[in-house]
């Protein structure tokens, strides 16, 4: 699933590519994409322009002229590819917007699990997954206050705690396996165990590594890229993936676990699950690890 890097690598390519464009046309193939309704979707959208391209977590939103917006998510396996006019279509291209200056944006799904719907401006927070977002990653909006005051009340293993796009939106496995690298916590460490200091290097990492992901305009793993290009950053990855590699640091071999049904790659030897002595004596009776 594209998270946050790669979903603003596509907010940027889009905004080049189509903001200031008419919608002369839509072509819909797979109606179950559209949440409004085919008939609905092409009545409220063709003949408005595109003015901006916005993104929130891993929505993206298209502002259309007369206060409308268009939230598309794209789930595990969607892209948007431009295209000329009269290209012969693929069978998992779905939604197709064509435009006034001849040009055709196309939207691709293998999976089909993406969705697209029309708001008026202003009611994008009532959206399914949007209506409980959490911050965006930012360090305006992302507080140590607030962290330190979230995890405390949460037990959740901290992988599992970052996953939860109503605590921090954008962030997914990839980056949730490196910003926990980067700042030595097992991925199992239970979010409310975590001082305020590893909080704050935590919160600095995840910024990093964020901003050193969109210059490199993503992560391409397996099927996914952005807007039809390779992203470049899965060349700096220092924990996902590397499972059976010497981690960077120390040269210990990085393993890989399930943390919340994820795989999860990290270091067994600067990655340290520390429980609190209650938890540990208890574990230890059970006869676990």
């Amino acid at each position: 699933m594209p998270e946050l890097p790669e979903v603003e690598t596509i907010r940027r390519g889009l905004t080049n590519m189509v903001v200031g464009q008419i919608v002369t046309g839509i072509d819909v193939f797979y109606p179950k994409m559209i949440l409004n309704g085919e008939i609905a979707f092409k009545k409220l959208l063709i003949g408005r322009k595109i003015t901006a391209i916005d993104r929130r977590g891993k929505y993206l939103l298209f502002r259309f002229s007369g206060g409308l917006t268009m939230v598309s998510h794209l789930r595990m396996e969607g892209k948007f590819f431009g295209a000329p006019a009269n290209t012969p279509v693929d069978k998992h291209t779905h939604v197709i917007f064509h435009f006034d200056h001849g040009n055709e944006l196309w939207y691709n799904d293998t999976r089909k699990f993406g969705r697209m719907v029309v708001v008026d401006t202003g009611q994008e927070n009532q959206v399914g997954g949007l209506k409980s977002l959490g911050p965006e990653p930012t360090a305006d909006t992302l507080t140590v206050a607030y962290l330190v005051d979230r995890m405390a009340k949460s037990r959740k293993a901290i992988k599992t705690w970052l996953l939860d796009q109503n605590n921090v939106a954008g962030l997914g496995n990839i980056y949730c396996d490196e910003v926990l690298w980067l700042t030595k916590i097992h991925p199992e460490q239970p979010a409310n165990t975590l001082s305020k200091e590893q909080i704050a290097a935590l919160r600095e990492n995840i910024f990093l590594e964020l901003d050193r992901a969109i210059k490199a305009h993503g992560t391409t793993v397996f099927t996914y890229s952005a807007l039809g290009h390779a992203g470049e950053f899965q060349n700096q990855l220092h924990a996902y993936g590397h499972v059976g590699q010497p981690c960077e640091r120390c040269g210990a071999t990085m393993v890989k676990i399930k943390v919340a049904e994820r795989g999860t790659t990290f270091c067994p030897q600067e990655q340290k699950l520390c429980l609190p002595d209650q938890q540990a004596a208890g574990r230890l009776k059970r006869g676990t690890k």
